[in-house]
């Protein structure tokens, strides 16, 4: 049975290269459905431009085509007309708002948590979580099916390959403090 619970990711939480790459194997497990728009793409792609000048955008093109490719029917469109009616304490994020009651997803999944108040999400039946809160969450649910998700992202990092440990430091330094204190009583298995 497939879930119905669906997640729309931030810009922010696209930008590192390594949650990404964790909540995309997350999201080929049927613990969720992935949701973002191409504003959102176009936003952390330019930001990661920015302060990134080695790499080069055909590259994150081909990130954001992957994405695509391997989780079907994450990207939203047609919320556009609901952004002006939203106020959020950063106007700028009201796409992300839009995108969520288009869609009608559970939970906006963001660093930046004061942008996305409650007592306006909830209107909308809607939550915002920080990464490690959901990235926990579905430990709790099904733990085999994130140390799997983290076993393969790790497994694939090949330039530099990565040990486990200097791995789980990499997702601390991303604060997902809770979701690391979960993997490492299961690090040999990483």
């Amino acid at each position: 049975m497939q879930t119905t619970f669906t997640a729309l990711f931030d810009a922010n939480v696209l930008y590192p290269a390594a949650l990404r790459g964790l909540l995309m194997y997350l999201a080929t497990y049927d613990l969720f459905r992935a949701r973002w728009t191409d504003r959102i793409h176009d936003e952390w792609i330019r930001s990661v431009l920015r302060d990134r000048p080695d790499i080069t955008p055909e590259r994150l093109l081909e990130t954001r085509r992957l994405m695509e490719e391997h989780v079907k029917g994450a990207s939203i469109a047609g919320y556009e007309r609901l952004i002006d009616d939203l106020v959020l304490p950063d106007p700028d994020d009201r796409h992300v708002l839009a995108a969520a009651i288009h869609d009608r997803v559970d939970v906006i999944v963001t660093y930046d948590l004061k942008d996305f108040p409650s007592e306006v999400l909830s209107i909308y039946s809607i939550d915002a979580e920080h990464p490690d809160t959901f990235i926990t969450r579905l430990f709790d649910l099904d733990p085999a099916a994130v140390l799997e998700a983290v076993r393969r992202q790790r497994t694939m990092l090949r330039n530099p390959p990565m040990s486990e440990e200097a791995f789980l430091n990499l997702l601390e330094r991303l604060h997902l403090v809770e979701t690391v204190k979960n993997l490492r009583s299961y690090q040999a298995i990483l």
